[in-house]
């Protein structure tokens, strides 16, 4: 048994605990990280990245094919062994040297092996030869350790070998047909990817689709999801399934669907099952509930980052903490002042009112803040503002016939807006200014001097600041 000493010791390599460890360095901590898997984690190689390769091909081809002139140019169909082997060059197939030199670069430790907790900053490192490792943090001790599909009680769903999140993104093949279980981010953008390579989709959603989003953007990407032959069984239980030579057989509430696989998309739970919590007083399989420093309740030494709090389960949004978390550990570590008031250095306020999400559908959806509805069960005063994108100049150079929606939701009493969705082709570039208007509270008579250029999609601001006009001076024509 080996035994050593941080100040900081971080379980879980991947994006988050990167980060976490990063910053802690910066800041003059020695900083261990633990990892049982690749460094670099899940968005590298089973999420973001890989999945976003699979979609891409699909929607440059869309977008060439939408454009005279381009159109005629466009033959044949997407070359699908291209596309996967574009995948695995994403995902550094499967192995993360690269980031492990960057670890090294950075002066951050590295041991592999399954980290638990076993004691007030003392972490159990177990490698994979059986050989264990005593880590006892000076400081603090940060947990990185993501989220994992949760998997539903469907009875027989043991016996069919289901595919999870991991095994759609690093298939070697694609499925001639596909039956998704879910109606979530990942069961949307699973669907549109795997339609557009040419299996057969069923998606199988106990209520809609992106249930949590405006109305107006779940029913557009419904829409064309059916349109691209999706079939969505929207308010549909799945009551069993089995497996046979033929593919895998699910009873619904609304009868039968069969397909070569099934993809589970049923949501995520916090990575946290075999983590040793119990050995502090903590639930296994719970989210780590933090405050706004990332700092575990009950535990002045213990942080807890990224997916594994349940706060904001997003990749850029695990990082945000991450940078905080990192700062504020070297800062209480080397007694530096703490700034832990709403948007100081030390905490993650945007977790609360302004995370930004882009849903890789076709079309895209670009959302951050409060929905309509969300704002109204506030108790808010809003006004909601629409546009049709379609009739902004810069759009309509961008494809033929394009087709999107624009909302912002304007809270009344302080004229600022505190939500934005957009929906239409390549929108998620709209979206980091309407996080910057609601993160920096800007009124709507300061917007409209931010002028958009012309022609660009951009431009859908001023039709948005027209249509609602300016505060007290009634509507603009």
């Amino acid at each position: 048994m080996n035994r050593r000493e941080a100040d900081l010791i971080v379980i879980g390599a991947g994006a988050v605990g990167e980060n976490v460890a990063d910053r802690a360095v910066q800041g003059g901590l020695e900083t261990v990280i633990v990892e049982a898997e690749l460094v670099g984690g899940e968005c590298s190689y089973w999420a973001c990245m890989p999945s976003k390769a699979l979609l891409r091909s699909a929607q440059v081809l869309g977008a060439a094919q939408a454009v005279a002139g381009a159109a005629k140019a466009v033959t044949g169909q997407i070359d699908i062994p291209a596309v996967l082997a574009r995948r695995d060059d994403f995902t550094s197939h499967w192995q993360d040297e690269g980031q492990v030199r960057w670890l090294e670069e950075t002066g951050i430790s590295l041991i592999r092996g399954r980290g638990q907790i076993t004691g007030t900053r003392e972490v159990t490192v177990t490698a994979a030869d059986g050989s264990i490792t005593v880590l006892t943090a000076r400081h603090a001790v940060a947990v990185a350790t993501g989220s994992t599909t949760s998997l539903p009680e469907i009875p027989g769903i043991a016996d069919v070998t289901p595919w999870t999140t991991r095994d759609a993104t690093s298939t070697k093949s694609i499925p001639a047909s596909l039956a998704v279980i879910g109606g979530g981010v990942v069961a949307t953008e699973m669907a549109t990817a795997f339609a557009a390579l040419g299996s057969i989709v069923t998606i199988i959603a106990r209520t809609g689709l992106l249930t949590k989003l405006e109305p107006f953007a779940r029913e557009q990407v419904t829409k064309a999801l059916e349109h691209r032959g999706v079939r969505v069984l929207c308010d549909t239980t799945a009551l069993g399934m089995r497996r046979d030579a033929n593919g895998v057989h699910i009873e619904t509430t609304q009868g039968s669907v069969s397909a070569e696989q099934v993809l589970l998309a049923t949501g995520r739970t916090a990575a946290t099952t075999d983590l040793g919590l119990e050995s502090i007083g903590l639930e296994p399989g719970e989210w780590l509930k933090t405050d706004d420093s990332l700092r575990v309740k009950g535990h002045d030494w213990l942080y807890a980052v990224g997916d594994v709090n349940g706060r904001a389960l997003l990749t850029h949004q695990g990082k945000y903490q991450a940078r905080a978390a990192g700062d504020v550990i070297a800062a209480r570590a080397t007694g530096k002042p703490v700034s832990d008031a709403q948007w100081g250095t030390h905490v993650a306020s945007a977790d609360h009112v302004a995370v930004p999400h882009v849903i890789f559908s076709d079309p895209e959806i670009a959302t951050v803040g409060l929905t309509a509805a969300h704002a109204r069960e506030d108790g808010r005063d809003v006004r909601v503002v629409d546009y049709d994108l379609g009739q902004v100049a810069g759009a309509s150079l961008q494809r033929d016939g394009y087709k999107g929606s624009a909302r912002i939701v304007v809270d009344e009493r302080r004229h600022t807006i505190i939500g934005a969705t957009f929906v239409g082709p390549d929108v998620a570039e709209l979206l980091q200014a309407a996080t910057m208007a609601i993160v920096a509270d800007i009124p709507i008579d300061r917007l409209w001097h931010v002028v958009p250029a012309y022609p660009t999609v951009s431009e859908i601001w001023l039709r948005l600041l027209e249509t609602y006009g300016r505060p007290g001076a009634g509507a603009s024509g």
